[in-house]
């Protein structure tokens, strides 16, 4: 019985070195090059590759309660032109101005979960993590996503674009 253990804790001692030695490996190898060495850049050579004013709350003129988040369009002008985007990472939600019409969808990309790291350009949204292209309707274009962003209702009132989750 003591000889039949022997080789299933060798084997299991052996898969723990190497997985030890694997994760130290990885350590080190970002440790040497960085993070941003390993991140893939996007193959969309259109897409703005500026970073959106970010909302959160209070001062910038969006509130969120519940479900709904509401922009102040006359604190967000930018949002007001064609083309302009905001991405509120507290409520992990893109907005765009496309074509005068308002668009919000999820920010959190399906396919690794990256929500904080994304451009819009020629009416589209490319997830910097790993390059996916999604259309304004969270339609993919492009992978390695294979899932569509989630789409929330916009709706105009006066000066303000309220957003529903």
């Amino acid at each position: 019985m003591k000889p039949e253990l022997a080789p299933q804790v060798a084997g299991s001692l052996t898969d723990s070195r190497r997985k030890f030695l694997e994760k130290t490996g990885l350590s080190m190898t970002l440790s040497l090059f960085g993070m941003s060495f390993f991140t893939a850049c996007s193959s969309t050579d259109d897409a703005d590759p500026t970073t959106p004013p970010v909302g959160g709350g209070g001062g910038n003129g969006i509130s969120v309660s519940g479900n709904t988040t509401t922009i102040d369009l006359n604190i967000q002008q930018g949002l007001q032109t064609a083309g302009n985007w905001l991405l509120i990472t507290n409520t992990r939600t893109l907005v765009a101005n496309v074509n005068g019409s308002f668009v919000a969808l999820t920010s959190v990309c399906t396919h690794s979960g990256c929500f904080d790291s994304w451009t819009f350009g020629n009416n589209r949204f490319t997830c910097r993590c790993h390059g996916s292209v999604f259309d304004p309707s969270g339609q993919v274009l492009q992978g390695p996503a294979n899932a569509p962003l989630q789409q929330f209702t916009t709706q105009v009132s006066g000066t303000s674009l309220i957003i529903t989750r």
